[in-house]
């Protein structure tokens, strides 16, 4: 029985050829160092001469070198680097805003990535506690007093960041009964007052909700709509009530229906939300509000998604901001208990007084779902007659600018 002749003689056809070499068979190593033709390396493009020796141990150079300081110094040196980072992002964003490219439409999908991008770092850093924690009490009084009167309070970028996402001057809490900007000095101070007085991030975004589009009385007209399907709602429910056996149940009813009712009648009376917006308790202003209010309410739309988005997005940068101050406060009183902060504060009871709405930029958005209601009761919108909701504004000079929104 004979066999088949490729088999056979396969033997043959390797016969003469000799084996691979390892180098020859590995992928992995077909690259071409271009580094040693010259031109910029890692190191240099990073600079990580002067970033490396920037670690100086206060410990070291009085003597008593302590192992933990140095995480200390790094730790506070990677929140610098990304507090400019985000500073970064924010001024793109502000410029956008500012500058009126943000009325093309398509720029807010860049927008919406920078407001992103900073929700994303500020979760790192509150997760950047942790590696901190790993020191503990002990570990951090062996060299506290070498820092002394340097403090937290002193970082310029995250104030200058407050003051640009836009914490009220007049809300903030003193700093041992003092401005906050008394603690800084010369040129310090004055990028300070200079940043106060730039247009916010809150203000911007509330001129741009107010430019929402359905807002006009000779259109949509969605307010004076939502009133009135509100209180037609309210009245509806009204009768239900009334109409059921008298019981307990029936009187927490009425009490509840009557709670509603006060509560949308101060949403729709412009003057109490001028007043609740001189006491700091709301920070838009009245028709941002109902801007604002028309993004929740058709966040399904086309047209209000990114806006949606960016409002979410929004309200996650004021929360990782509150608990970033949550976690620094309960680090604080973990290392030092009740004594006073190295620059001088109260220390614990100073940081706690900071974690509150006081401190929050954008409260009114949390704020909305206060006023949510059944979805039937919403003003129904017609593609074939509101329009506004597929015609988006373009403007491609402003989309295709490269100084001032790439």
């Amino acid at each position: 029985m004979s066999g088949c002749p490729y088999f056979e003689k396969r033997h043959l056809l390797f016969k003469n050829k000799p084996p691979k070499t390892e180098d020859e068979d590995d992928a992995s190593q077909a690259g071409v160092n271009k580094a040693s033709k010259g031109g910029i390396i890692y190191g240099d493009y990073l600079q990580l001469d002067k970033v490396l020796s920037a670690q100086v141990l206060q410990s070291e150079l009085k003597g008593n070198k302590i192992h933990d300081e140095h995480l200390f110094i790094v730790t506070h040196q990677a929140y610098e680097l990304w507090f400019k980072q985000i500073l970064f992002e924010l001024d793109s964003v502000r410029n956008i805003f500012i500058s009126g490219h943000v009325r093309d439409e398509r720029n807010m999908l860049k927008v919406n990535n920078r407001i992103l991008r900073i929700v994303r770092i500020f979760r790192l850093l509150v997760e950047q506690f942790s590696v901190l924690e790993t020191m503990t009490a002990l570990d951090f009084f062996d060299f506290r007093d070498y820092l002394a009167p340097a403090s937290g309070f002193q970082s310029l970028q995250f104030r200058i960041l407050e003051n640009k996402i836009g914490v009220p001057d007049n809300l903030r809490v003193p700093y041992n009964r003092r401005h906050y900007r008394d603690n800084f000095k010369g040129q310090e101070s004055e990028m300070l007052l200079a940043t106060e007085q730039e247009p916010t991030l809150l203000k911007l975004v509330e001129e741009w909700l107010e430019r929402t589009p359905g807002l006009e009385a000779d259109g949509f007209n969605f307010w004076e709509s939502l009133e009135t399907n509100i209180f037609k709602g309210l009245n509806q429910e009204k009768e239900k009530i009334e109409k059921t056996a008298d019981c307990e149940e029936k009187e927490e009813l009425m009490a509840e229906l009557v709670k509603q009712k006060e509560l949308f009648t101060s949403l729709f009376d412009e003057k109490r939300h001028d007043h609740l917006h001189s006491k700091g308790e709301r920070r838009l202003s009245y028709k941002a509000l109902q801007g604002a209010l028309m993004i929740y309410f058709y966040r399904e739309e086309p047209r209000f998604q990114v806006p949606f988005q960016l409002l979410t997005s929004l309200m996650d940068v004021d929360t990782l901001m509150t608990k970033w101050r949550y976690n620094h406060v309960c680090m604080v009183h973990r290392m030092i208990g009740s004594k006073a902060g190295t620059g001088g504060s109260s220390g614990y009871n100073y940081l706690r007084s900071t974690v509150s709405d006081r401190y929050k930029v954008f409260v009114d958005l949390f704020n909305l779902a206060t006023f949510l209601v059944p979805r039937h009761w919403v003003p129904k919108l017609n593609p074939n007659v509101h329009k506004f909701l597929y015609m988006a504004e373009c403007c491609d000079s402003s989309y295709f600018s490269s100084e001032d929104s790439d």
